[in-house]
C-alpha cells in the first residue's frame, strides 16, 4: 500500500468533514501524516475569484472534496457580504482542476450533493444544467466523480470518458436509526415514499430491516405554473396498507423546505399512524426550521435524520427533533480504496441486513 500517493483538496464549505475524512484515512493506513493540501481560496472585491493550491501535487492522485449546497460562505462583494451560490462553489472546483495545471496522476471531484442534480433532464427549452457541468469536469480531465444519493442516477449518461460512482449512505443511516430509537417490534413498523420516486429507495429501507410492508404517496401537480423553481403539489393521495398504530419511517433522498414531506406526515398522523421518522440524506431546509418545529410540538413528527454529507446551520442541529448521522467513515472507505486501486462493488450500497437486525435484539 502507498501511503504516498493521495492528496485530498478540501474546501472551507465542508472543512469538518474534510478532516474526519483525512483522520479516518490516516488510521486505515497507520500514518499521523495529513493528506490535505493546503489551498488559498481568493475573493475581489468585484466578486471574481481564484484558488491557489500551496503545496505539491505533482504524480499525486489528487481527490477534491466540496459541498456545493453550503450557502453559510460568505464573501464581500462592492462592499456587500455575499453568500456563495452552488454555482460559486462549482466554479471554484473547475478553478482548483485548472490550477492543477495538468500536474497531478488523476483528480476525482468528490461532490455528496450532486452539483445541478435537480435540473437532470430538459422538458422544452430549458438549461440541462447537471449534463453541462459533469461535461465541464470530464474535459478538464477529471477521472472520477463521486456523489451521494444522486437524484436521478441516470444523469451519468451525459459523460462518457469520466468515471461516475454514486454511493447510498442507506446502511450508515439504519444502523444510527437502530441504535438510538427504540422501536419494539419491528412487525409494527412501515416505511413510506413521499412520491413514486422514492420507491426503489423505500423497498431497499424496507428490506434491510426486514421490514414487510411498506407504502407510497402519489403526488399530483399543477405543470401549468412554476412556484421557487418547481411546479406546485396539488395533492398528495396514500396508497398503502393500513398504517393505524404502526410507526412508520418516511424517506427521501432531500428535504428542501420540508412542505412535500411534511404533508405527507400529517395526512400519515391522521390516518392514526404512531411514531413517524423522516429519513433523508440530504436535509437542506430551504425555508427555516420553524415549521420542522411546528410539527414537532403537534407530535406529528419524532425526528428527522440526515447526514452531514452537505450544510446543516448550527442552530438546526440544536433542534429536539434533529439528529445527523456521520458519513466521514464511509467517505475515507470510498477514497481509500479507489486510490489503493481496490474494489469498491461491496460497499456502493451495503445491505447488510442481519447487522443491522443483530442490534434489536
Amino acid at each position: 500500500m502507498d501511503s504516498d500517493n493521495l492528496r485530498l483538496i478540501v474546501f472551507k464549505n465542508c472543512i469538518d468533514l474534510g478532516r474526519k475524512v483525512d483522520m479516518h484515512i490516516q488510521e486505515k493506513r497507520g500514518i499521523s501524516k495529513s493528506f490535505i493540501v493546503p489551498i488559498k481560496e481568493v475573493r475581489f472585491n468585484n466578486g471574481e475569484g481564484k484558488i491557489s493550491i500551496d503545496d505539491t501535487i505533482r504524480d499525486k492522485d489528487v481527490y477534491i472534496l466540496s459541498d456545493t449546497q453550503n450557502h453559510n460562505i460568505t464573501y464581500k462583494m462592492y462592499n456587500y457580504i455575499n453568500h456563495m451560490s452552488p454555482d460559486d462553489h462549482f466554479l471554484d472546483i473547475k478553478r482548483t482542476i485548472s490550477a492543477i495545471n495538468c500536474q497531478a496522476n488523476s483528480i476525482h471531484v468528490i461532490e455528496p450533493l450532486l452539483y445541478a442534480s435537480r435540473q437532470h433532464q430538459r422538458n422544452g427549452r430549458e438549461s440541462l444544467d447537471c449534463a453541462m457541468a459533469l461535461q465541464d469536469l470530464e474535459d478538464m480531465g477529471v477521472k472520477t466523480l463521486i456523489t451521494f444519493d444522486a437524484h436521478d442516477p441516470k444523469a451519468q449518461m451525459a459523460v462518457k470518458r469520466m468515471g461516475f460512482e454514486n454511493f447510498y449512505p442507506s446502511n450508515t443511516m439504519l444502523n444510527y436509526f437502530v441504535s438510538n430509537e427504540n422501536i419494539g417490534d419491528y412487525e409494527n413498523l412501515m416505511v413510506i415514499s413521499p412520491d413514486y420516486g422514492a420507491m426503489k429507495r423505500a423497498r431497499i429501507y424496507a428490506d434491510m430491516l426486514k421490514v414487510k410492508e411498506i407504502g407510497f404517496f402519489d403526488k399530483r401537480r399543477d405543470y401549468s405554473k412554476i412556484v421557487n423553481g418547481k411546479n406546485p403539489i396539488i395533492e398528495h393521495k396514500y396508497i398503502g396498507g393500513d398504517v393505524s398504530s404502526k410507526d412508520i419511517i418516511i424517506v427521501d433522498d432531500m428535504i428542501a423546505s420540508g412542505g412535500s414531506i411534511l404533508d405527507v406526515a400529517k395526512q400519515l398522523k391522521e390516518k392514526g399512524a404512531n411514531k413517524i421518522f423522516l429519513m433523508a440524506t440530504f436535509a437542506l431546509f430551504t425555508n427555516g426550521y420553524e415549521i420542522f418545529d411546528e410539527y414537532y410540538d403537534k407530535g406529528i413528527i419524532n425526528r428527522i435524520y440526515t447526514t452531514n454529507l452537505t450544510y446543516v446551520d448550527d442552530a438546526i442541529k440544536k433542534r429536539k427533533w434533529f439528529s445527523e448521522v456521520d458519513c466521514s467513515l464511509y467517505i475515507a472507505e470510498i477514497i481509500d480504496r479507489l486510490s489503493n486501486h481496490q474494489s469498491i462493488s461491496d460497499i456502493i450500497n451495503k445491505k447488510e441486513i442481519v447487522k443491522i437486525r443483530k442490534r434489536t435484539l
